[in-house]
């Protein structure tokens, strides 16, 4: 048999497939390693503190996108490294910074890699912050600095545009100081550098006034104190009579002229400027006195902060003290302690606008130069006060006759003050201190100061002053809305308005909006008017029409629903209830704040209550006390309607309610007022009688209780001692009240604002009357009760 050889083709199967199956019996060949990614590292973008900063981290290789972590060191600070591999954010400290990021693709396989980057973060340029320098005068030494923000201290500055005004020189770290020697008003390019390494620079623009040498003074009539010690105050806000704050390092002293040299560089006023200051001169010799008088201390404000800022005349004497004393009482105790309470901020406020319309603060003199023309002003009595000052200020000490006498004419309780701005004070706050000495001792001076000066022994110590316009006719109630603005109702078709200074802000007031023969009113807490109109509407049976707080007739008035029927009185209540007293039906009418009837269609009723109801006020438990004119009794009602009646003296035609929901009620017929507590009880018996009352109309009670009455058939007005006192209803005025020489006639309404002014609308001669700071302030409008502020 012969052998056969396999052909060719068959052998290559065999050896391939040998050649496999060597392979399945577990031998094999190297896989290439993958390959990382690049990371570049190193020192990236410097950046700037405050300056956002964003860098990219470089990654190369394998397959984007790229993710990043840190995994040692730390980014810099307010930047973060997001996963996006980018180091971003606003840089908030300054150092070098060194952070290892790791990167890793998007590949199957994962590739990474890593490296560590450096970065540094400078600090930010300086920059100045000052764009104004406070003002300097002429011949007054100057010093201030600018302010910088960022780089590293100290900086230096340098003029690169504008001069500095002449006596002035750019010190080192930024200070301007000096002796201006002429007026001037610039621009200065300023470039500030600091001392970095290596060192940064910015630049700003500042301004710098200087002004002509200021007529700052303290005088005695015209004639200068040598050597008074002037001081600045901030009128404190921890409470009535607080504790101020003294603004000047060191007092400063007047010289030969009784000047004194004050300037913004002496001081610094807040932000806004707002804050009552004062300036109290203290000491100091005048005349031919060879001595230092240590019971002269006197007192004058120009307002505001801001408003010193930009006095250039200023004149500390007799007039601005005895002004400064009055319409400061409420906020000023003796020391010349001027302070009000953290929440009323805008009396002291309303108290300081009161003495700049009283006082010239430019002339020391009386009125203020904006004055109203349509007042008259208490001028003859400061006048006769501050003569009587003088002649005390003009002597050689405390312990002169003049001034021993002047102090004995104002003791309180056989204490006398010891110096002529508490003496001056103690008239104020007690204005029944006996008239004589002060009169006699103003008579005897040959040739006063100041004049024109009384010639008549004055009553009491009231200081008031008068104004018309403003379309008053008949003026009945007055109410005061939250900016001490007071609104007059007048009885003949219109409504006047006035600011806090007696300028009327209508000329001719308000006319429309159903007005006719309109007697009560009242302040809503929007300082909305709302007006009784006893005639007109619809019905002929009157209307209740509402002013906006600029005169505008709110859309819808007047109103006529709800039972009006001769509304003749109005108050307002916490939850923004109109209750309105209906006179010609005997009527109640509750309306919400849109005038819609919450009372019924006809209102309430009681004919075993109401008697010809004239006056409503509402108590903290928002209930209603109406006064029955045509009978003995005051009538308590609820909102729902309730009705309880209380016995307080007979015609009540005017009530009020304390700021413990006490009842007052002044009894027109029975001379007398009534008092009711708030649980119900009658305190008054038959009615508190004296202090003056001769047919007491209107009646306000201030934050301390006190009731103050207006007298309908007397041109004064009485004063009462309060529910809270140890002997309530003891009259306070005399027995022919207080301020019988002013001018009222028919005194129908009082108020009392902010600011503790007493305001009296004198219906019989179309005047609105104020009465000087001497009550304590309440917050103003009224809504219920007496709120202290």
């Amino acid at each position: 048999m012969s052998l056969r050889r396999p052909s060719l083709p068959s052998f290559f199967a065999l050896l391939a497939t040998s050649v496999l199956l060597a392979g399945c019996g577990g031998s094999t060949t190297p896989t290439a390693p993958t390959p990382s990614l690049t990371v570049t590292g190193g020192t990236y973008a410097t950046g700037v503190v405050g300056t956002a900063y964003s860098q990219s981290i470089a990654v190369s290789g394998g397959t984007s996108p790229y993710t990043c972590k840190v995994t040692s060191g730390s980014a810099p600070t307010g930047t973060a490294v997001s996963s996006g591999c980018v180091i971003s954010g606003t840089p908030s400290a300054a150092g070098s910074y060194s952070v290892t990021v790791a990167a890793s693709d998007s590949s199957a396989t994962t590739r990474t890699g890593s490296a560590t980057i450096a970065v540094t973060i400078n600090p930010a340029p300086p920059s100045l912050t000052t764009t104004a320098l406070p003002d300097g005068a002429v011949g007054v030494q100057y010093s201030a600095s600018l302010g910088v923000a960022n780089g590293t201290s100290p900086f230096t500055c340098t003029v690169t545009s504008g001069t500095l005004p002449a006596g002035l020189t750019m010190g080192a770290g930024c200070v301007i100081s000096g002796l201006p020697t002429a007026v001037a008003n610039v621009s200065l390019g300023i470039k500030v550098t600091d001392s970095g390494s290596p060192a940064q620079s910015g630049t700003g623009t500042v301004t710098l006034k200087i002004n002509s040498t200021p007529n700052t003074r303290v005088e005695a009539g015209s004639t200068p104190i040598v050597g008074a010690s002037v001081q600045l105050y901030k009128a404190g806000t921890s409470g009535n009579g607080s504790a101020p704050t003294a603004l000047l390092s060191t007092p400063l002293v007047t010289d030969s002229t009784g000047a004194f040299a004050l300037s913004t560089a002496n001081y610094s006023c807040s932000t806004a400027g707002t804050e009552i200051v004062y300036l109290v001169a203290t000491g100091g010799k005048a005349g031919a006195s060879s001595n230092a008088n240590s019971g002269s201390v006197l007192l004058s404000s120009p307002g505001s902060c801001a408003a010193l800022k930009t006095t250039s005349s200023f004149v500390i004497d007799e007039v601005t003290t005895v002004v400064s004393a009055y319409a400061f009482q409420a906020f000023l105790k003796a020391g010349a302690q001027l302070g009000a309470t953290s929440t009323n901020l805008s009396g002291i406020t309303l108290a300081a606008n009161g003495f700049l319309n009283f006082a010239n603060t430019t002339a020391g003199t009386t009125p203020g130069a904006a004055f109203p023309s349509t007042g008259t002003a208490p001028t003859a009595k400061v006048n006769m006060l501050a003569n009587v000052m003088n002649a005390c200020l003009l002597s050689s000490s405390a312990s002169s006759t003049a001034c021993s006498s002047f102090f004995s004419a104002a003791a309180v309780n056989t204490v006398a003050p010891t110096n002529t701005l508490d003496a001056i004070l103690n008239l104020a706050k007690n204005p029944t201190l006996d008239t004589t000495a002060m009169f006699t001792l103003s008579s005897a001076l040959s040739a006063p100061p100041y004049l024109p000066t009384v010639t008549t022994q004055p009553p009491d110590w009231m200081l008031y002053a008068t104004y018309t316009g403003g379309g008053m006719n008949g003026p009945s109630t007055l109410s005061i809305d939250s900016t001490g603005r007071v609104w007059v109702v007048n009885y003949f078709a219109v409504t006047s308005l006035f600011t806090n200074t007696g300028t009327p802000v209508f000329a001719s007031g308000l006319t429309g909006n159903g007005l006719y023969n309109s007697y009560g009113g009242a302040v809503d807490a929007s300082d909305n008017m709302w007006v009784a109109n006893e005639e007109g509407g619809p019905t002929g049976l009157g209307t209740v029409g509402v002013f906006t707080k600029t005169g505008a007739v709110v859309s819808g008035s007047p109103y006529s629903s709800g039972g009006l029927n001769f509304p003749i009185s109005i108050a307002h209540d916490s939850k923004a209830q109109v209750w309105v007293v209906d006179y010609g039906n005997s009527h109640l009418t509750i309306l919400d704040n849109s005038g819609n009837p919450l009372s019924g269609s006809s209102g309430y009723s009681s004919t075993a209550d109401f008697a010809f109801p004239v006056a409503v006020a509402v108590d903290s438990s928002r209930r209603g006390w109406v006064a029955n004119q045509s009978s003995n009794t005051v009538t308590r009602v609820t909102s729902d309607g309730t009705f309880q009646s209380y016995v307080v003296g007979y015609g009540p035609s005017g009530v009020a309610v304390d700021a413990n929901s006490n009842i007052w009620t002044a009894n027109y017929y029975s001379q007398s007022l009534g008092l009711v507590s708030s649980t119900g009880t009658v305190l008054s018996g038959t009615g508190y009688t004296g202090g003056g009352l001769t047919q007491p109309q209107g009646i306000a009670i201030d934050g301390g209780g006190t009731a103050w009455v207006a007298n309908y058939r007397s041109p004064s007005i009485s004063l009462f001692s309060g529910a809270s006192s140890a002997t309530p209803g003891t009259a306070l005025s005399g027995t022919n009240g207080l301020a019988s020489d002013s001018s009222l006639l028919e005194a129908f309404a009082t108020a009392i604002d902010q600011a503790g002014n007493v305001w009296i609308t004198s219906f019989g001669n179309n005047q609105l009357v104020e009465f000087i700071g001497p009550a304590v302030p309440v917050k103003t409008p009224m809504i219920g009760p007496v709120a202290v502020p």
